[in-house]
This record gives structure tokens, C-alpha cells and sequence, in this order.
């Protein structure tokens, strides 16, 4: 029995089957507006990140939703070496046409590129040696998997191939929105895009999905003031769908997906986390280091 039911367009089939417009190739164009320049990542996400990896030696990255290519070119413009794959082709021709443009610099020569899907991630891309120093799964992307079987048995799938690409003693950094939030209150939380500089948005309508009294999808509607062009026309709309994963709920599925052989920590916008606090947090990032 469902309690409560919204319509959605589907204009285009998500990297994992989900009825949003992730993978629509005009999308993708709307999508590079709202993130802005490739380059203007803020700076405080940017100099986290970079920190981050390197504190722990991370040298060779792995990016398994790199969309577009931008988290993977900031990388890349640091020195890191830097595989990124995602399930989406029409997304994967951005990072390719970048890969292509700068072909001439050694680092973007040596960039790998690979299609693949999270559910079938070590068939899709084989693992060097014993694995990443890091494998980052950033910008709300993981909710992207839905749970059409209502037993997460994909997410658990999927969490345990993406774990399997750590090498030993390396980390896993994966963030998502914070879900418990917007279902205690029915809105995201307020605040600056702690991610983009990209200033086009007008507004973010958030809906919910509850499905026999459990929260089964949350969508978000982007309006944005765009730049007439060719491809986009003025102000453009696109909608995203996620599967809403409570924070304590996450740490626990991504402690099944390592077996038990973690330690977590838990960021709330770059910030270490302890509940109870008065800030609230857009989005919560897990840092997992493998211990076996």
C-alpha cells in the first residue's frame, strides 16, 4: 500500500534504472551549468579533500561517480593519478572531450577513463594490485541507487564492490545528503552549495515518497536561470531521485561492506560531526580507512 504518491516526468533513465534525467544528454548539459567552471569548486571542499588524501599518502584515486569529470580534473590539477568510471555515457563525454583538450599535459594523458556500473563494478574495471590508496564517491551520488527490491540488497551489493577497489590500510570517502533532515522536516537544509560556486540556481523543490509509512524516494526539482543558448533555453529544469539514507543507518551499511574491518569517521560539511550539535549539515561525508 502506498500512503502517499507524486507524479514524476521521466525524461531520461538513470545510471542504475531510475526514472530521473541523470543520464538525458540535454540534462548533462543543464547539469555542467549548475556545478559552474570545472574549476570553481570551493575552495574549502577543494583544500579538504586535497588535505585529506594526502594526510593518509593517497596517491592513486579512484572516482566511481565521476559524472562530468570535475571532482576527477580538480584531482587531476593537483598531481594525483586518477581512474574515474560512471554508468553514464552521456556524462562520461564531458570527462572524455577534457581528456581530449588537454591530452598534451602528461597527467591528463595518463587519465583512465571507464564506463562501468557500481552492481558490476570488478567485472567492469579491473583493480591494480591489492587496490586504490582511495576511492571517492562524492556530490550526493551513491542515493542515486534506488531500491526497487525494498530489501537494499543493490546498495549492499554495490557498497561491497566499492569497498572491494580499497587496497588495505587506504579509505573510502562517500557523502550524501542529509536525509534525516529533510524528512523530519520536509525541506533540505539551508545554507551555501558546499561543493559548486555555480550561482544559477533559483530554486530547489523538495518532494518525498513514502511508501507503507517508510520513506522509499526523495526528488529534488532544480530551477535554473540559465544563459540562452543552443542546447539550453533560459530558465531550465531538471529533477534528480534518491534513495534517502539515514546517517547512522549508512555507517552501518558500510561497515557490512568492509566486513567489520573499518574504523569511520563521520564529517558533517567538511566539519567533524557529533550528534546533537547545534550546526545543522547539508551533507554528511563518511571517511572509512580498511584495517584488513
Amino acid at each position: 500500500m502506498v500512503d502517499s504518491i507524486y507524479r514524476t516526468r521521466s525524461l531520461g533513465i538513470g545510471a542504475v534504472g531510475l526514472p530521473d534525467q541523470y543520464a538525458d544528454g540535454k540534462a548533462a548539459k543543464i547539469w555542467q551549468l549548475y556545478i559552474g567552471d570545472t574549476k570553481s569548486r570551493t575552495d574549502e571542499y577543494r583544500n579538504w579533500l586535497v588535505k585529506l588524501l594526502q594526510t593518509n599518502g593517497c596517491k592513486r584515486i579512484l572516482d566511481v561517480a565521476c559524472g562530468n569529470g570535475v571532482d576527477s580534473i580538480m584531482l587531476l590539477e593537483e598531481g594525483f593519478d586518477v581512474t574515474s568510471t560512471d554508468a553514464s555515457d552521456k556524462m562520461l563525454k564531458h570527462a572524455l572531450k577534457e581528456r581530449w583538450n588537454r591530452r598534451k599535459e602528461a597527467i591528463f594523458d595518463k587519465w583512465v577513463i571507464e564506463e562501468a556500473n557500481w552492481l558490476t563494478l570488478p567485472d567492469d574495471l579491473e583493480k591494480p594490485g591489492d587496490g586504490f590508496d582511495a576511492v571517492i564517491c562524492l556530490g550526493n551520488s551513491f542515493p542515486h541507487l534506488p531500491d526497487f527490491k525494498g530489501d537494499q540488497s543493490d546498495q549492499k551489493l554495490a557498497l561491497k564492490n566499492i569497498a572491494s577497489m580499497v587496497k588495505p590500510g587506504g579509505i573510502l570517502i562517500i557523502d550524501h545528503r542529509n536525509y534525516d533532515h529533510i524528512l523530519a522536516t520536509g525541506q533540505a537544509p539551508t545554507g551555501k552549495n558546499i561543493y559548486y560556486k555555480g550561482d544559477l540556481t533559483k530554486d530547489i523543490t523538495t518532494s518525498v515518497l513514502w511508501v507503507n509509512s517508510k520513506p522509499h524516494m526523495v526528488t529534488l526539482d532544480y530551477t535554473l536561470e540559465a544563459p540562452v543558448s543552443e542546447d539550453v533555453d533560459g530558465v531550465s529544469k531538471f529533477r534528480l531521485s534518491y534513495y534517502p539514507h539515514l546517517r547512522e543507518a549508512f555507517s552501518e551499511l558500510l561497515n557490512q561492506a568492509f566486513f567489520g574491518k573499518c574504523e569511520q569517521q563521520v564529517y558533517g560539511d567538511f566539519k567533524a560531526f557529533t550528534p546533537g550539535q547545534e550546526y545543522v549539515p547539508c551533507y554528511f561525508i563518511h571517511v572509512v580507512r580498511k584495517t584488513g
